[in-house]
């Protein structure tokens, strides 16, 4: 793929570098990506990704944690990283004269990170409070009660994290043996953009990578078989209950997932949307409401949030299971679709004025679909999209499904999803 703003290439060994002009910025960004994420791993060493993703900062042959931190601080860059449940990333921004010690720091980490015993222990200890504050936030530990009560026989069912159980057993030779099989070639981008000439960034990057030998032994990860048709509460003394509501969604490669953008977008995607209208602005019974589609590589997962009072439960569960009925039975209106649509447009272009997204969106994109989508195509294929698509993919998910539901809070009586159903639908006849 070669134009003016965007070129890849291909190294013999797998390694594929995308690069991306944007003129009139100062800035750089530049990313490792790695497709090896908390899908990969298993029941021994849950949480490695994740927690390699923390090691890669800790020391390299020749430069301490300390070296590491200040090399781009000294120069007013960014450097971070993340771990999803697909891929991890190794990230660096900084201003354009600084490129070549942001990938000098980056490359440093990535190949040379020296993963010392003692050092291994620390962030042991670093990562299982991270996990304690994490289950101490029950607004983010609902999602993840939710995916693992959807998927809970499968790794996308896992969290990121691991728990503090796998974390322990995972040893210096577990982490080795992790990166030389998930780090291959085969799965690893180099995404640049920024102010960049195409052919300079790639001779300055191409040394760092042609090394590496090539692997052919990157392994189909199978998707999960069903979506368990669950209800799952943890019981706490809150003064909130946190609610989790969904079903499955679709892949990142299915053609209609443009619909699911513009149904997403409707049901609760933003402060005009259908939920936040009807919960928090028009009965005040939430402070945070909204929808999310995740999208993975294979399957997909469509979910519905919402945090309120004990008192308020039943009525909030009532009121989503309506807006679903609702959207299911009567689509979206050409007021809602128009709006949708330049609502996604304006995100994408105002995304675009960051080096960051861009490094993001290209090197996701990559790695994911093996291509890099356009915002051109992106706006495109949403401006295509028509009031009886998004009604279709509507029913597709929602029509007759029964949902899964978690809640964390002070519940005592079973959850009973199909009453609420069964109440929307006496509610519309």
């Amino acid at each position: 793929m070669t134009n003016d703003d965007t070129q890849k290439i291909q190294l013999a060994n797998g390694v594929r570098i995308i690069t991306e002009k944007v003129p009139g910025v100062r800035s750089v960004a530049v990313g490792i990506w790695v497709g090896a994420g908390s899908r990969h791993e298993n029941e021994t060493n849950a949480g490695i990704s994740h927690f390699i993703e923390h090691l890669m900062f800790k020391g390299t042959q020749k430069r301490s944690a300390a070296d590491i931190a200040e090399a781009l601080d000294s120069v007013g860059g960014q450097l971070n990283a993340f771990t999803t449940k697909e891929f991890t990333c190794y990230y660096a921004k900084t201003l354009d004269e600084h490129f070549d010690l942001a990938l000098d720091v980056l490359a440093d980490m990535f190949f040379h990170s020296s993963f010392q015993e003692k050092l291994i222990e620390k962030e042991r200890n670093v990562i299982e409070e991270e996990i304690k504050m994490y289950q101490d936030s029950p607004d983010e530990l609902i999602h993840d009660l939710f995916v693992q009560t959807v998927w809970p026989h499968h790794p996308l069912g896992k969290p990121i994290l691991g728990t503090i159980e796998s974390l322990e057993a995972i040893s210096r030779d577990a982490i080795i043996d992790y990166i030389q099989k998930k780090y291959i070639p085969g799965r690893i981008v180099v995404a640049v953009a920024g102010n960049i000439e195409h052919q300079a960034i790639q001779a300055k990057v191409i040394p760092f990578f042609e090394g590496m030998q090539a692997d052919s032994s990157v392994q189909e990860i199978c998707p999960p078989e069903t979506i368990a048709l669950d209800v799952t509460n943890i019981k706490r003394d809150t003064g909130q209950v946190q609610i989790c509501l969904g079903t499955g969604g679709l892949s990142q490669h299915d053609d209609h997932l443009y619909d699911v953008y513009i149904l997403n977008n409707v049901m609760g995607g933003g402060l005009s949307s259908r939920l936040v209208q009807s919960i928090r602005e028009e009965r005040g019974l939430a402070y945070s409401v909204f929808s999310y589609h995740t999208a993975f590589c294979d399957t997909g997962l469509f979910a519905f949030y919402a945090g309120t009072s004990p008192a308020k439960y039943d009525e909030v569960v009532g009121l989503i299971i309506q807006e679903i009925e609702r959207i299911t039975r009567d689509g979206i209106t050409e007021k809602e679709l128009i709006k949708t649509k330049e609502q996604i447009k304006g995100n994408l272009y105002l995304g675009l004025e960051s080096v960051s997204s861009r490094m993001t969106r290209i090197g996701r994109n990559e790695l994911c679909l093996n291509r890099i989508v356009t915002p051109d195509e992106v706006v495109s294929r949403v401006t295509a999209v028509k009031q009886e698509d998004v009604q279709a993919v509507a029913k597709l998910l929602f029509g007759d499904r029964k949902f899964s539901l978690s809640t964390i809070g002070p519940l005592d009586k079973p959850l009973n999803l199909e009453k609420y159903k069964a109440a929307a639908r006496q509610k519309k006849q």
